[in-house]
């Protein structure tokens, strides 16, 4: 039996874990929150603990999945190459992983990062665009995960790590605009803008697009994260008198509240594509943590399968191979992402 370990189980950690153990795999759950773990302790082996290198050292595993917020992720992930590992790498750090391209080959190891959804799928979307319609004169990626009903407060809850929102809040966003990466303040270039059946929302820049600055051809490449109207004024406006663990406490996750994940790539070049992705979650988790978690599993699997490759790659390396696993672990999902005939 193939076995994967999952290194923190948060929403989607705990998604990862609980899909991929129906799926036959045996997964071993790692986490230093008790109360998490316990929710898993009749679908996989689980080991309480905070992850360091005594314990990534201790363990043996066809795959790790790294979920492990971004702050001490990075960390990890070279300690996973060095022991010559293949890893899904979920987490969101302001380190580049292919700083560590040359260790990864050295150990015989193969990481692929930025394994959700934006980045994640977005990267994939765009290479696709890219053989499709050659040059992008465009390419516009608009994400987010948010409740279905707005509030008279912050319009929001974490669905993944609030420290890694804080961190999307506060990077400075690295686009592309005349065919050069410049860089421009988080937040900035806010537009309102209608999705259907949802109603109004705003979008504002991010520092998303990550390895496509230099893996997708185009003119012009922008990611926006898409939140409530209000929410980033309000955000702008208690930053300062608000602590970190206070905004933690206030994004926190609301299982009885409904929420949804919906992302918009377009790409723009010969021709023109639009890909619309809109989940509401079901019984077996929130929105964001299947529709991201359903992406890491599909690079998981096909890690399982991959032989020879080494070194660090973003997923859009691996170009309409792994964008078919992925669609199709959407669809084993009953994940709906609709591509628009432009």
């Amino acid at each position: 039996m193939e076995t994967v370990v999952v290194l923190g189980t948060g929403l989607v950690g705990n998604w990862i874990v609980r899909s991929l153990s129906s799926d036959g795999y045996k997964v071993t759950a790692i986490d230093s929150d008790k109360n998490v773990l316990s929710r898993l302790n009749h679908v996989a082996e689980t080991i309480h603990a905070i992850v360091d290198e005594d314990l990534i050292n201790s363990l043996d595993a066809d795959v790790f999945v790294n979920a492990l917020p971004g702050r001490v992720g990075h960390r990890i992930r070279k300690i996973l190459v060095e022991k010559g590992q293949k890893v899904a790498d979920l987490a969101f750090t302001p380190e580049d992983p292919s700083e560590i391209n040359q260790l990864a080959i050295d150990n015989d190891s193969i990481l692929i990062y930025d394994v959700g959804v934006a980045p994640g799928l977005s990267n994939l979307l765009l290479k696709e665009a890219n053989r499709r319609h050659g040059r992008l004169s465009l390419g516009r990626i608009r994400v987010g995960g948010n409740p279905t009903i707005s509030d008279d407060g912050w319009s929001y809850m974490a669905p993944f790590s609030p420290i890694d929102v804080i961190e999307e809040y506060t990077r400075p966003a690295r686009i592309i605009r005349n065919g050069e990466i410049v860089t421009l303040p988080a937040l900035s270039e806010r537009i309102r803008f209608e999705i259907s059946e949802r109603g109004e929302m705003e979008a504002f820049l991010t520092d998303g697009l990550r390895s496509v600055l230099q893996t997708i051809d185009a003119n012009e490449l922008i990611e926006s994260t898409v939140r409530w109207p209000g929410h980033i004024d309000m955000y702008l406006q208690k930053k300062e008198e608000l602590s970190e663990d206070e905004l933690v406490e206030a994004w926190s996750w609301d299982t009885n509240r409904s929420e949804f994940t919906w992302m918009e790539v377009y790409a723009e070049g010969k021709g023109s594509s639009t890909w619309i992705l809109d989940d509401n979650g079901d019984e077996k988790g929130s929105s964001m943590a299947r529709t991201t978690g359903a992406i890491t599993c599909a690079v998981v699997k096909f890690l399982l399968n991959e032989q020879g490759i080494k070194g660090v790659h973003p997923p859009e390396s691996f170009g309409y191979e792994l964008l078919e696993i992925c669609l199709d672990e959407y669809s084993k999902n009953n994940i709906k992402i609709h591509e628009i005939k432009n």
